[in-house]
């Protein structure tokens, strides 16, 4: 099958949940990245749509409000995010302290000391990865 005549780039990862602002802030304190322009300071309408930028230019991410649930880890397929560090331990205290639930151990406590990832969950239940690089 041939691509498409014209090039795709990943533009912008959106989670779905209860409370954008909620969501954003825990993944401004797990990236540190900050809000786009104009997404910085509450919204009197609500909020329904944040952004957060990466430094440097890439793939987005964004939160919009939802009431679907977040179907429980592990079960169904689904997609989930995969962020990548330079110390996994440090980075797990760090996670933890901005307020993300480990799902599993460590890869050692897990029977896999060279496969360097560990799921977690945010706030709202979405799981996600963290992997040393």
């Amino acid at each position: 099958m041939a691509g498409p005549p014209f090039e795709v780039t990943l533009f912008e990862v959106t989670l779905d949940c209860p409370d954008p602002r909620e969501l954003a802030e825990f993944y401004r304190s797990v990236t540190g990245w900050p809000y786009a322009p104009g997404h910085q300071d509450d919204d009197p309408d609500g909020d329904d749509w944040l952004v957060l930028l990466p430094p440097g230019g890439g793939t987005r991410l964004a939160f919009q409000r939802s009431d679907g649930a977040v179907p429980p880890w592990p079960g169904i397929g689904r997609a989930h995010l995969d962020l990548a560090v330079p110390d996994l331990e440090a980075a797990h205290v760090h996670l933890v302290t901005c307020g993300a639930r480990a799902l599993t151990g460590t890869p050692a406590e897990e029977g896999r000391p060279d496969d360097l990832f560990r799921v977690y969950a945010d706030p709202v239940g979405h799981p996600f990865c963290l992997t040393q690089v």
